[in-house]
């Protein structure tokens, strides 16, 4: 499928007769205050799903094949809590990435009523997304999954059921960033645990029967080894999309940039807050990104 240059469909969206407020019926009733952000999509549900479960097998392999069976109480308890403190926020990370509002457009706004109160001056253009009929701020894009025009749209993530957007990126980072992680020090585990066991009995070193234990150290692994490589890639490329303020989407469609460039560290605290402290790291910390205005019309 070929992509519409993005200058193209710019000047499409210019044209007066494309807003047509006149078919866009009024804005559905927003919802009860504190309403869950949620896609019910079946793809992204199974995919959510699946993450969940293999974080969970890695956490039965570890405890009850690695750490408990062991002599060594004091490896068995500081790997557990190294362990379970990585998964734990992991999990929580995927959490916060899955439910948190990515920065949807306020859908069905593109009324005449509403774009007559922006009070626009001659020469100012203001950008309608055909699909969800709402006003486009500059760099939103719309997910078709979502169903919605995203703000700083970056890509729409199956693992986490959601957009990964202006709102909840932070998230979405620091879950790739944990299941690297903990995937590193469950594989270094893995490492350790093979070269004890080939020195002692294999009937003493797990409360399981040897090829039990050897399969599901072996299926830790490769599960380890594939998801290491896949969140720190993914890390890395999401760090670089902040350093360089340019959204996946942007740089797929080599978008045009008419926004201002910023310094890199300027960037990650618009992502992950100001100022800089611990709470970059925490999925619970609600980065403060000031009072952006979600409506940037003009060109």
């Amino acid at each position: 499928m070929m992509l519409i240059p993005a200058h193209h469909s710019r000047d499409i969206e210019r044209k007066p007769q494309y807003l047509q407020p006149e078919k866009c019926v009024p804005p559905p009733r927003p919802g009860p205050k504190g309403t869950m952000w949620f896609i019910r999509d079946g793809c992204g549900i199974a995919c959510a799903i699946v993450t969940w479960f293999l974080v969970l097998y890695a956490e039965f392999v570890v405890l009850f094949v690695m750490l408990i069976p062991s002599r060594d109480y004091v490896y068995s308890v500081l790997n557990g809590i190294v362990f379970n403190l990585l998964a734990f926020l992991a999990l929580a990370s995927h959490c916060r990435a899955m439910l948190t509002d990515p920065g949807a457009v306020p859908k069905g706004n593109a009324t005449k009523e509403f774009i007559e109160s922006l009070q626009l001056k001659p020469g100012q253009v203001v950008y309608k997304c055909p699909k969800c009929c709402s006003i486009k701020p500059d760099r939103a894009h719309h997910c078709s999954v979502c169903k919605r025009c995203i703000r700083k749209m970056d890509h729409h993530c199956p693992w986490v059921n959601n957009c990964v957007g202006e709102s909840n990126q932070k998230y979405f980072v620091l879950f790739t960033m944990y299941i690297a992680l903990v995937s590193l020090h469950a594989l270094i585990m893995v490492g350790f645990h093979f070269l004890h066991c080939f020195e002692e009995d294999w009937t003493k070193c797990s409360s399981f029967s040897p090829p039990t234990t050897v399969i599901l150290l072996i299926l830790l692994c490769f599960e380890g080894l594939l998801f290491l490589i896949f969140t720190a890639v993914m890390f890395g490329t999401q760090v670089h999309s902040i350093c360089t303020d340019e959204t996946g989407i942007e740089q797929l469609k080599k978008e045009e940039r008419r926004w201002a460039k910023k310094t890199k560290w300027m960037n990650m605290k618009a992502v992950f807050g100001h100022p800089f402290s611990l709470g970059w790291a925490s999925p619970f910390a609600t980065p403060d990104q000031g009072k952006a205005d979600p409506y940037q019309y003009v060109v």
